[in-house]
C-alpha cells in the first residue's frame, strides 16, 4: 500500500535525522527519576509519567512533521500520488513514536519495581498512556507543517497547548486519564478513543490545508 510505504520512508527519515533521539532521551530521564527508588504501589506511579508522556508524544509529532523540507514534502505527495498517503504516513510514524512511549511508560515499573501489576492495573496503564500520546499527537500534527509552517511557532503553539489543557483535571483526554489512575478507576477507554480521533482528525485537516494550496 502506499501508506506503509510513505510511512517506511518517513520513519527512515526519521531514524537517519536522529531528531527523535532528544524526545526519547528526555522521556527516559524523566521516567528514571519518577521510577527511581521506591516509586509506590501501582496505579500511582504511572500519574506523573502519563503527563510527562503527554508534551513528548507532541515533540515527536513535530519531529515527524517537520522531518521534510516543503519541497521535498511535495515531491513525496507526487511519487505518493497525492497528499492523503502523506498525512496517513505522517500520523502512522507518529503513532508508531507513541507506542514506544508507552510500552516504556508501562513496562518500566513493572520490569524494575518491587509491586504486583495486575492485568487489570496494566490495562489501565496502557489505556491511560495511550490516551495522553494520542493526544499528544493530536497536538503536535495541529501545530506543526502545513498547519503551521514555521517551525518556531509550533513549538510556541505546542507548549502553549500542552501547559493551559494538561493542568485540566476534568479536560479529557489527558485530563480523565490522570484522573482514572489517581482514583484507580477502570480504564479511560473513552479518552484513549477520543485521543486517536483527534490525531486522526489533526492528519485529515494537514490533508486538507496541503490539498487547498
Amino acid at each position: 500500500m502506499k501508506v506503509l510505504a510513505v510511512a517506511r520512508y518517513l520513519g527512515a527519515e526519521v531514524l537517519r535525522s536522529q531528531r527523535y533521539l532528544m524526545p526519547l532521551l528526555l522521556h527516559a530521564a524523566a521516567l528514571a527519576v519518577l521510577f527511581g527508588g521506591d516509586p509506590g504501589p501501582p496505579p500511582v506511579p504511572w500519574i506523573a509519567s502519563a503527563l510527562v508522556a503527554y508534551p513528548v508524544a507532541a515533540w515527536f509529532a513535530l519531529v515527524v512533521a517537520h522531518v521534510e523540507d516543503p519541497v521535498r514534502r511535495t515531491l513525496t505527495a507526487s511519487a505518493a500520488g497525492g497528499w492523503a498517503p502523506v498525512a496517513a504516513a505522517t500520523l502512522l510514524v507518529a503513532l508508531a513514536g507513541d507506542a514506544v512511549l508507552v510500552a516504556l511508560s508501562v513496562l518500566w515499573p513493572v520490569l524494575l519495581g518491587g509491586y504486583p501489576y495486575p492485568a487489570r492495573t496494566l490495562l489501565l496503564g496502557v489505556v491511560a498512556h495511550t490516551a495522553a500520546v494520542s493526544a499528544g499527537t493530536a497536538v503536535g500534527l495541529l501545530c506543526a507543517r502545513p498547519v503551521v509552517a514555521r517551525i518556531g511557532r509550533s513549538v510556541l503553539l505546542v507548549v502553549t497547548v500542552v501547559v493551559v489543557t494538561a493542568v485540566q483535571p476534568w479536560l479529557p483526554p489527558v485530563g480523565t486519564a490522570v484522573r482514572a489512575l489517581s482514583s484507580a478507576a477502570g480504564p479511560p477507554v473513552f479518552g484513549a478513543v477520543l485521543g486517536l480521533a483527534l490525531a486522526c482528525g489533526a492528519a485529515a485537516l494537514a490533508w486538507w490545508v496541503d490539498r487547498s494550496r
